[in-house]
């Protein structure tokens, strides 16, 4: 026979106790039953009669609706006003928990700044999150999902003088079976056929289980066993300090602390939360440890990253997923391929509970899908980029040369150098100096030495410099000169920059020209610009630049002709051949050649381009010189002048073409490898935004994964104007950007308390006009309501996270927060208030005691189930095959309707409780 799995087997003591604790609780009800109401300790609150009716009383918020005695119609019509109101309201604090849930993700996104050592000593500087994951899971994050359930409970007992109540205790149970049976349930058959989903942090999902049952045994233990019927000061004090001790075994865990030094002597940071950077490994504080040395004492935190190829193997992916998009989408542009791509790597990329909730929450109420909206936007950011400068033009006024670079031949007599003027809003008239500058041409004997001022009035944008060329016959390399820009000011104020009403002005790039004089007495040199020409793959077409220095004379014809390297022509290029034509003082020629475009990643393939001997079409002197047969000594002389004419080909007269990836696609890719920063992408920055956020319809289904634009449906715009009363109204809670995320999380919980006081004044109405005690209330309509955004949450994180951790460790955590902060701060509160009045503080165990052993003994089957499914025929807690998963889905959904059926009958007598 086959015993239960090792790591459930530390379960069975407490399974057994709690087991004997309810054999004999249920002998005393029974023994209670023969003898009479005298068998009833004095310190125990007597329990309502099974067969006493139900009378409605005020709530904390809300009167009676009066009158009571009314006729059967007008009881179902009130019935269908305090539904519907409950309904309505459970929508707004799902609306409003979004927001709450930003403020969070905006709080546990915080980063600072570390520097790492890597193993070869190098520093660099890097970003870690300041909240641990795990603790930011069990905190406010938990916080955040159940904050409705532990406000009931705290209003509750505030609102009712102290006296305990049935409707938050209630809920807190019925929410935890919710939890552990229909959202873990649901998340088993969400996963798509033939997949499953393991919990990756298995250590901290044991730590977070057992506090979650346990906390349900803890509750049990102090209602019916250690003092039942009496909350103590000590009991409710414990309740609440066991929520911080849950978060700090849960932590201990996480960072391999206490026992786990014993197995692995360095505190690993685990790279799958986004903490470290991947493909290295770095030490922080400055020390490097050896993971050999077992004998080191060195507490740095190590960063491991044995996954130093998936930077790589992501790039491959990205490339791929971007040619697969454009294949399927041949009529995109580049810049829509990219926003598709972006939609696809977010929805892949790991996110934090909160993120699920917000997102559910949005796509629920017609305000669209946020990471679609925020890969668009981010798309939008990105080719927006090069129109910032033009925006700064608005503001300033830029002073520069039209280009950098002039040519002109020595006989042109002149050359002209444009200046511009361009942006601002000028209303007096700006002045820059110029002056010429020697280079390798000297003023006197090359060009006309000249100096100025250029006056630009309003609105006048362009002005022209002149400078005189010298000309002369002899034969001498071609030379330059520069003339540049000055003293940019204001009418005839100040230097720019020299005073405050100046600052409007400014010299930018170039503020100098080259100004090069060709020789004109000779054919020339041809030559490439440089030996090696880089180009994208996507370039298309692409222009290559021949020119023609010292000399400029005569027309001449420049053979070329394409050869493959490691590039080949009719796949990586056309072969391409002909010849360039100068005519006489044409200084240069472009070449054309057709690049192809195959989209592969790391690409670097080269081929080459060759210039053959210039030959002269139309000859000057100089080549009539040349073929002269018997020349005299004075012809001689001269025809070795025009040999030194000859046109020749220069330095760089074969030119490699390097073919590489597209630049901006590589750009794009590197940018998308980048996870994107989740508080980003569902914060806000100001009010404007929100309410702009707040009338605005958004298609709220998922479509495909692509990312492709969706219209909003009927749905979408029917939901929109069901809550955009939600929506406007809420819009008025600070944004997210405030105070980093504090002020809308203090705002939101203060309106999530108000709503929630409602809440449990309707639900309480509800169930005294429909006949319903709240105990059954609480665990069948308010914890339905207050569960229904997590359990969409949970199954979109189950389908797009790789790990179940986010859908399955979270129920458990939050079942445990429930009771220690729900319970703990309104039982501590009370207990402590009686105390000081003389009095205790007493809560009726007997619905209550009968739901939580209910629920703790079908949290260890369900449990037990969880682990028996990470077997490798099945492959995981979520998912894996049919079958498996049906039967999983089954048994869950039968066991949360045992525990509110039982626990219903129980409230009504028909079984027998404690």
């Amino acid at each position: 026979m086959i015993g239960p799995p090792s790591h459930l087997q530390s379960f069975l003591p407490l399974l057994l106790v709690c087991r004997l604790d309810v054999s004999a609780s249920l002998s005393i009800s029974l023994s209670a039953q023969g003898n009479g109401s005298s068998g009833v300790s004095s310190g125990v609150p007597q329990r309502a009669s099974c067969s006493e009716q139900v009378v409605c009383k005020a709530g904390v918020l809300l009167p009676v609706w009066m009158p009571q005695n009314i006729s059967t119609e007008e009881t179902a019509g009130r019935a269908v006003i305090y539904f519907s109101s409950l309904l309505y309201m459970f929508l707004g604090v799902s609306i409003i928990a979004d927001r709450f849930m930003a403020a969070i993700e905006v709080i546990t996104s915080q980063e600072r700044e570390v520097t790492v050592t890597d193993e070869n000593g190098e520093k660099t500087t890097t970003k870690v999150r300041i909240w641990n994951e795990t603790v930011s899971n069990l905190t406010l994050m938990a916080l955040g999902s159940s904050a409705p359930e532990i406000l009931l409970s705290v209003i509750e007992i505030c609102g009712h003088g102290f006296h305990a109540g049935e409707l938050g205790p209630g809920a807190i149970v019925g929410s935890a079976a919710f939890n552990m049976f229909v959202i873990i349930g649901l998340c088993v058959s969400a996963i798509p056929a033939e997949q499953s989903r393991k919990i990756k942090h298995l250590r901290v999902f044991f730590v977070t289980a057992f506090w979650s049952i346990f906390a349900y045994i803890w509750l049990y233990l102090i209602l019916a066993v250690i003092s039942p019927g009496i909350v103590e000061v000590w009991e409710g004090v414990a309740t609440l300090l066991f929520f911080p001790l849950c978060v700090l075994m849960a932590w201990i865990a996480d960072r391999r602390f206490l026992c786990y030094k014993h197995l692995r002597r360095n505190s690993i940071i685990e790279t799958d939360g986004g903490l470290a950077p991947k493909g290295i490994d770095v030490i922080m504080d400055e020390k490097f440890h050896d993971p050999s040395n077992s004998t080191s004492n060195s507490t740095s935190t190590i960063v491991s990253t044995d996954n130093s190829k998936d930077q790589e193997t992501s790039r491959e992916e990205m490339f791929q997923l971007l040619k697969d998009l454009r294949k399927k989408h041949p009529d995109k542009d580049l810049d829509q391929l990219i926003e598709m791509a972006s939609y696809s790597t977010m929805v892949r990329q790991r996110k934090s509970r909160a993120f699920y909730r917000v997102q559910v929450t949005r796509q629920m109420i017609g305000a669209g899908n946020v990471l679609r909206r925020y890969a668009a936007e981010r798309q939008a950011r990105r080719a927006a980029g090069a129109a910032l400068g033009d925006a700064d033009l608005a503001n300033t006024t830029c002073i520069a040369f039209e280009q950098p670079q002039y040519q002109c031949s020595e006989n042109c007599g002149t050359v002209s150098l444009w200046v511009k003027c361009q942006g601002g809003k000028r209303s007096n008239a700006c002045l820059v100096d110029y002056q010429t500058e020697n280079g390798s041409a000297n003023a006197g004997s090359d060009y006309e030495y000249a100096q100025g001022t250029l006056e630009f009035k309003p609105g006048e944008t362009r002005k022209v410099i002149k400078v005189g060329i010298i000309d002369d016959e002899m034969f001498e390399e071609d030379e330059h000169f520069f003339v540049r820009l000055q003293n940019l000011r204001e009418g005839d104020g100040p230097a720019s920059g020299e005073g405050p009403e100046n600052t409007k002005l400014q010299l930018v790039e170039p503020q100098s020209a080259t100004v090069t004089i060709l020789d004109d007495d000779h054919a020339g040199i041809f030559s490439f610009v440089q030996k090696e020409l880089r180009v994208s793959e996507s370039s298309g077409t692409i222009e290559v630049t021949v020119t023609r220095s010292s000399g400029v004379r005569g027309t001449v014809a420049v053979p070329y002709h394409t050869e493959d390297g490691t590039a080949r022509h009719g796949v990586d290029y056309e072969k391409t051949q002909g010849e360039l034509e100068f005519i006489n003082e044409v200084t240069s020629g472009v070449i054309k050649v057709c690049i192809t475009n195959i989209a592969a990643h790391d690409k670097k393939e080269n081929f080459y381009i060759v210039l053959e001997e210039p030959k002269w079409l139309k000859r000057g002197i100089s080549a009539l010189l040349l073929n002269q047969g018997t020349p005299s000594p004075e012809e001689e002389e001269a025809r070795r002048i025009a040999e030194m004419g000859k046109p020749v080909l220069g330095e760089h007269s074969r030119l490699t073409v390097i073919i590489e990836e597209a630049t901006e696609l590589k750009s794009s890719v590197e940018e998308l490898l980048k996870d994107a920063n989740m508080a980003d992408v569902i914060g806000t920055h100001s009010w404007k935004e929100q309410f702009i956020e707040a009338v605005t319809v958004g298609a709220g289904d998922e479509g495909e994964e692509n990312g492709e634009q969706q219209h909003p449906s009927g749905c979408d715009y029917f939901m929109h104007m069901f809550t955009v009363f939600w929506k406007i109204l809420f819009a008025f809670v600070p944004p997210t950007d405030y105070w980093s995320g504090w002020a809308c999380f203090v705002v939101s919980i203060a309106v999530i308390g108000v709503l929630t006081a409602i809440i449990g004044d309707l639900a309480s109405h509800f169930g005294c006009t429909v006949g319903l005690r709240d105990s059954v209330t609480a665990v069948v309509f308010v914890a339905l309501g207050t569960s229904i955004p997590d359990t969409f949450a949970s199954k979109l994180a189950a389908v797009q996270d790789e790990y179940a951790d986010a859908s399955v460790g979270n129920v458990t955590g939050s079942n445990a927060v429930n009771v220690f902060l729900g319970l703990g701060v309104a039982w501590s509160a009370a207990a402590i208030y009686w105390e000081i009045q003389g009095e205790v503080f007493r809560v009726e165990p007997g619905s209550l005691a009968f739901s939580v052993t209910l629920y703790t003994i079908f949290a260890f089957v369900c449990i037990g189930v969880l682990q028996i499914r990470r077997r490798p025929s099945i492959g995981g807690e979520l998912g894996g095959p049919k079958v498996s998963k049906v039967c999983t889905t089954l048994l869950f959904f039968g066991l949360w309707l045992l525990y509110i059926t039982f626990s219903s009958l129980e409230v009504y007598c028909h079984i027998t409780g404690f």
